[in-house]
């Protein structure tokens, strides 16, 4: 949850660390065959689709906003994300009155479609226009169908946070750029559940953070931690001491514009003494000290002759660095048989 960007943050600076070797290889086969990087892992242009990631973000806090206006708490903000689906990212339902509500971005016909319950639905065009013109059809939209939200109508978690009805700065849309992003994100949500299964401690969802603009999965070991200091822009330092109250390993996908691109990441709260210097896998992964995570870039997995296999190497070790190191009790937090997968997922993974 913790990504500051301003539209988005750069990371020219980001350069590849010493790789590490020898973390285990978790019963992986070293026979799986290829996952067919060429089209199950899309090549991404992220040297060009910043500005299109840059509208989507705020786009995607305005209806996040409406979730999180709507929707009853529930611990670490787990009530606010976002979720990939089968055509792009989804509220899934919100409670409305005695009813339903669902806003979701569509990124094969490109549109942003409303249901609640009732006959037809409502749909704004996803094409070039700015965050301002954007925001008053939704929210004229909304009241078109009866239903009154209020949100505080300005983006967190970056540096400048222009007032939705004001900002024009943000207006230009790329369709097949949009659609690449949606397919990268379908692809490390796949694999982030499937390691996400591996766990019976307390972990969250495999879900997207409007305010950050990133997937993540996150693990507790149970214990609690200590205060967040906060200091996010635009964001309240009771965000980050909710988020961030007990011991932690997350991990996700944030898709960057900038070297090193879309990459995977994995980080600790509090970080324990080490992290920053264990041996992870694969070999393309890197601790990045101005974030304070390993980074392992997508173009790197998609290079790679069993890209899923990369992943779920690179969530281990790192998971394995943060449990070992911070003394979790990871005996009472695993599963020691894992439950049998699905036949693509476990044809993918060489089992």
């Amino acid at each position: 949850m913790e990504r500051v960007i301003d539209q988005p943050r750069s990371s020219a600076a980001l350069t590849p660390a010493q790789p590490g070797h020898g973390v285990a290889r978790d019963g992986l086969s070293a026979t799986a065959p290829s996952v067919g990087s060429a089209g199950r892992w899309p090549e991404l242009p992220w040297q060009d689709w910043e500005p299109t990631i840059s509208t989507l973000h705020m786009w995607a806090q305005i209806v996040g906003k409406i979730r999180l206006a709507l929707t009853p708490p529930i611990n670490h903000w787990w009530h606010v994300p976002l979720y990939v689906s089968a055509r792009g990212l989804t509220t899934t339902a919100i409670p409305y009155d005695d009813s339903v509500l669902q806003l979701e971005f569509d990124f094969v016909d490109h549109r942003l479609v409303v249901t609640d319950g009732q006959p037809g639905t409502f749909a704004i065009e996803l094409a070039p226009r700015s965050v301002a013109d954007f925001y008053r059809e939704l929210m004229a939209g909304l009241r078109g169908r009866g239903i009154e939200v209020k949100i505080r109508p300005r983006p967190v978690e970056v540096v400048r946070a222009i007032p939705f009805e004001e900002d024009e700065l943000h207006h230009e849309y790329d369709s097949v750029h949009a659609e690449r992003f949606w397919r990268g994100l379908v692809q490390a949500d796949r694999v982030l559940k499937v390691f996400r299964s591996r766990f019976v401690g307390k972990a969250s969802p495999v879900h997207f953070f409007w305010g950050g603009f990133d997937l993540a999965a996150t693990r507790f070991s149970g214990r609690p931690a200590p205060a967040h200091p906060g200091g996010i822009p635009n964001c309240p330092d009771s965000v980050m001491i909710e988020a961030y109250s007990h011991q932690l390993w997350s991990a996700g996908w944030w898709p960057l514009s900038e070297a090193p691109g879309p990459a995977f990441y994995a980080y600790a709260y509090p970080e324990p003494e080490g992290f920053r210097r264990a041996s992870v896998q694969p070999a393309d992964a890197f601790y990045e000290p101005v974030l304070r995570e390993y980074l392992l870039p997508y173009d790197a997995v998609r290079d790679t002759a069993r890209p899923d296999t990369a992943v779920l190497e690179f969530l281990q070790s790192t998971y394995e660095a943060a449990a070992d190191l911070g003394g979790w009790d990871r005996p009472a937090l695993e599963i020691t048989e894992r439950p049998a997968l699905p036949p693509a997922v476990s044809g993918s993974l060489g089992r």
